[in-house]
């Protein structure tokens, strides 16, 4: 009998473990909806494809809701609604995210604890609710002609832009909400437009190369460089039909990586996406600094064992002096290109360059691999590619 009782303890504890261990790996939003007895709260998943109700609760006098869902390998967004009242919100693990609103005006009386990702979104929310009421102000604003409104709307826009790009986005690409930001709307309209504005195709780039780095297999970071991807194709097209020149959309292909056009150490304009093809190494370089020639004379053994194999590099430098980096780059015999905005060039926004040196992989596709940060042996890396 003893033996069958240590038996059954022991059976009940490996289910207590393996119970903790389900537990340990779902999340939950829960809280209060004031005001709001008898109506239904669904809990919706934001998913790329559409939204899905995931789950609902009819609310009680108290108005408390708790949901619940297994943890996401990188950021997902869900939503709360009542009728048109909507509360967004971002998991990234196992967190407890806490909402207490008040209904019927839930989606901006609203407090939320547990994530600085929700509280960040919330802030976008009520700044994006803000500007479609200056946008509606404006419009009805019978003093004001039709230009002069489109005008003062489209001023609106670009100050919203910035501070959302300056504040949000460029700041911590890698989170949830700089991705929320990305895709809000002013009425039907995207506020940052991937499809026609080259700046906004920027933002959507940086962010695409940092969930590259953080969430390098997330549907999401995938779906973002094909939207940037597809945007410099649209502008290509744009631009050549303003140039008088005919291009069928058809036979217009973009690689997996975001092009970058300067001129190298002879004159000569040269396009990363032109190495389609090889295996390549994106270099970001400083010259001037001390640690280079240590840095340059290591990157000319690896060019030398496996330039013969289909290797390159693509060396963007820097440096503010000119002249002085034709002189370092002289006898290099990779691609060596100088971008004049030094490091205020958007095209370290673009790849979500913090440091200078930093560097990327490239396949023969033209597809982004790894950046340096996810890099152990480079060597052994660049052999899996070739």
């Amino acid at each position: 009998m003893k033996m069958k009782h240590i038996r059954e303890a022991a059976l009940a504890m490996v289910a207590a473990a393996a119970l903790a261990a389900c537990d340990n790996n779902k999340f939950k939003v829960e809280g209060e909806i004031a005001n709001a007895k008898d109506s239904v709260v669904y809990f919706e998943n934001v998913g790329l494809e559409g939204i899905h109700v995931i789950d609902s609760v009819k609310l009680s006098d108290g108005g408390s809701f708790s949901f619940s869902g297994e943890a996401p390998q990188a950021p997902e967004f869900y939503r709360l609604r009542i009728w048109d009242q909507i509360i967004n919100v971002s998991i990234d693990s196992t967190e407890t995210v806490t909402v207490k609103a008040q209904y019927p005006q839930m989606a901006t009386q609203y407090e939320v604890s547990g994530s600085d990702n929700c509280q960040k979104i919330k802030e976008l929310a009520l700044k994006q609710i803000a500007l479609h009421q200056q946008a509606m102000a404006i419009q009805q604003n019978q003093s004001l002609g039709v230009d002069q409104a489109n005008d003062s709307i489209l001023s609106l826009i670009e100050s919203y832009k910035n501070d959302v790009k300056n504040n949000y986005i460029f700041r911590e690409p890698m989170k949830a909400y700089s991705y929320f930001a990305l895709f809000q709307t002013l009425g039907q309209w995207l506020i940052f437009n991937p499809r026609n504005n080259k700046d906004d195709i920027k933002v959507f780039a940086a962010v695409a190369t940092s969930w590259d780095t953080y969430y390098p297999h997330a549907e999401r970071g995938k779906n973002l460089h094909n939207i940037a991807i597809e945007g410099m194709k649209n502008i290509r097209i744009a631009e050549a039909e303003q140039g008088g020149l005919t291009v069928d959309a058809n036979k217009v292909t973009e690689a997996g990586v975001l092009d970058i056009e300067l001129q190298d150490n002879h004159g000569q304009t040269r396009h990363l996406t032109d190495l389609k093809g090889k295996v390549v190494l994106l270099d970001f370089h400083i010259f001037a600094l001390k640690d280079s020639p240590a840095r340059i004379l290591q990157l000319r053994e690896i060019y030398n064992k496996y330039s013969g194999q289909g290797f390159e590099i693509y060396q963007v430098s820097l440096d503010p002096d000119e002249h002085f980096w034709k002189q370092q780059t002289e006898a290099l015999p990779w691609v060596s290109v100088r971008d004049a905005d030094g490091i205020d060039s958007q095209r370290l926004l673009m790849y979500n360059v913090q440091t200078v040196p930093d560097f990327f992989l490239i396949d023969r596709g033209n597809n982004l691999v790894k950046r340096a940060v996810q890099i152990k042996d480079l060597e052994a890396e660049i052999r899996k590619l070739l």
